[in-house]
């Protein structure tokens, strides 16, 4: 759901003075306000926004423009989908590796002979 044209977009307050104080090129400007909606100035800075264990360096452009910091700090992470289909494509995977390695190397050895 958006938010209201007559409230306007939500910029977290100490993080619109931080950028006005500080210069493009300089580190990153950390932060928590990760509901803070990206503002036309904050193109060109770069942005540690907080995932709740780490903070994730965000480098603004303008494609970014209008949606949330947040969204370009993930919170969790996806290891894999297990079970035995999975492990079952794995394997298949993995052995045609070794089958066009073995391939690749018999065809190298009998070139040279």
């Amino acid at each position: 759901m958006t938010r209201s044209l007559k409230k306007g977009p939500y910029v977290d307050a100490k993080l619109l003075k931080k950028v006005g104080a500080r210069k493009a090129s300089a580190g990153g400007i950390k932060t928590w306000a990760r509901s803070s909606q990206i503002a036309p100035e904050f193109v060109g800075y770069t942005f540690l926004v907080h995932n709740g264990k780490s903070f994730e360096e965000v480098f603004v452009t303008e494609d970014m423009v209008g949606h949330r910091l947040g969204e370009f700090s993930p919170t969790t992470k996806f290891i894999k989908h297990g079970g035995r289909m999975q492990k079952e494509t794995e394997m298949a995977a993995k052995a045609a590796e070794v089958a066009a390695a073995q391939a690749a190397k018999t065809t190298a050895t009998t070139a040279k002979k």
